[in-house]
């Protein structure tokens, strides 16, 4: 199922599909790791839920929900 990173909740796991952001901060996103294929894990939530916090390729990155807005994601579970 296709959702946006926003949507997963603690402990879900996915496979990022497509960024959708352009310009500064799709770069940025882009030059965190968060690329098309990579695998993420929701580790944590702030308690207002943002930022969100991932794991991805053996570390920790935080994002503010509205980066994870534009990243979608692929899960095998249902999203929120």
């Amino acid at each position: 199922m296709l959702c946006s990173l926003r949507q997963l909740q603690l402990h879900d796991k996915a496979t990022i599909v497509t960024i959708s952001a352009a310009g500064e901060l799709g770069r940025r996103i882009r030059d965190m790791g968060l690329v098309p294929g990579t695998e993420i894990e929701i580790v944590g939530r702030a308690p207002l839920k943002d930022p969100v916090a991932l794991r991805l390729r053996g570390f920790t990155l935080t994002l503010r929900n509205n980066e994870a807005d534009f990243i979608t994601v692929q899960t095998e579970d249902h999203c929120a």
